[in-house]
């Protein structure tokens, strides 16, 4: 997957189409993300020790990560994302500036 947790990235299709948020959850096995203040649902919540009332929470639910777009961090602007081999390590580069985005 082309997303870690911490990334900002920024919703390029679908109901929340360009909104942007940091991913905080990644579910691999389903190719989803979980990006923080987007895609926001209504949820039940039964009674329990750390919510003794209940009630109607909100949570951000997943969206596909074919959905959002990685913000390249010198630029500001949605780039998509290559790999390559620095120092024998498998580094991401933004294709639209060429920088590094890992250290």
């Amino acid at each position: 997957m082309f997303v870690k947790n911490g990334d900002k990235v920024r919703v390029i299709s679908g109901k929340e189409k360009g909104k942007e948020g940091t991913i905080t959850k990644i579910l691999a096995d389903k190719n989803r993300v979980v990006v923080k203040d987007v895609n926001k649902v209504k949820k039940h919540q039964k009674a329990n020790n750390s919510n003794p009332q209940g009630g109607i929470i909100d949570v951000e639910a997943a969206i596909d990560a074919s959905n959002v777009m990685l913000i390249d961090p010198s630029t500001n602007e949605p780039t998509r994302v290559g790999y390559k081999v620095v120092d024998g390590k498998k580094v991401r580069f933004a294709k639209k500036s060429g920088e590094t985005i890992d250290k």
